[in-house]
């Protein structure tokens, strides 16, 4: 994963990784059978480190040690490789997304229980929406760090005089929204009737469709 995250996908090679391991490059392939097992089995890492530790921070309840809770270790020294590979037009990363969005709707789901998540009529398009928002900041981490000061691919990113205050604004956001509640009513409301209206004509049959249309605009 160091590999990955100094010289990226493309330059990575297995004499890279095995030098760096202290190794042949022939034992690397022979124990993940080419660099696309690599890649598999760090992407498998990444997700079961992020899942160890979500799970734990969501299991507990809303009176958690927030500060503690940002101090563990725990999956920062692997942002800088999600951070690399992200940017990847590939199945291999689609699967690594799609994984990370199913463990996020997990823990929605047991932060909701735990107290620590607010309920949502659609927990899966939530967590979908979160997971990429969080992803993106990785693959723009440098004009992250360009504009807050954050390195959020740096392991110890979590000792840096910035990170209290990004970490606050994060919080902020998440927790308190940015619409007034009137407004954003009113959004959802108007919202859920496009939506509707445009699930209703999807269902019926073309010609139907297409004479709808030809009626309102009046032929033209």
């Amino acid at each position: 994963m160091a590999c990955f995250a100094e010289y990226g996908t493309a330059a990575t090679t297995a004499r890279k990784i095995a030098d760096a391991a202290g190794v042949s490059a022939g034992l690397v392939i022979h124990h993940f059978g080419s660099m696309e097992g690599v890649r598999s089995a760090c992407d498998e890492y990444v997700v079961s480190a992020i899942r160890r530790h979500t799970q734990k921070a969501m299991s507990t309840g809303p009176d958690v040690d927030v500060l503690a809770a940002l101090r563990e270790p725990g999956v920062r020294p692997l942002m800088g490789y999600l951070a690399s590979v992200l940017a990847d037009d590939s199945a291999t990363v689609a699967k690594l997304v799609d994984n990370l969005v199913d463990d996020a709707e997990a823990y929605m789901e047991q932060g909701v229980k735990s107290g620590k998540v607010r309920p949502a009529a659609d927990l899966r398009g939530r967590a979908v929406m979160l997971t990429i928002w969080s992803l993106g900041e990785l693959v723009l981490h440098e004009h992250v760090e360009r504009l807050t000061g954050v390195d959020l691919t740096d392991p110890e990113v979590l000792t840096t005089p910035s990170f209290a205050k990004y970490a606050g604004l994060v919080y902020q956001i998440y927790g308190e929204g940015i619409f007034t509640e009137a407004f954003t009513s009113r959004a959802l409301v108007e919202l859920a009737e496009v939506a509707s209206d445009q699930d209703h004509r999807m269902s019926r049959p073309p010609d139907e469709a297409d004479s709808s249309e030809v009626t309102r605009s009046g032929g033209t």
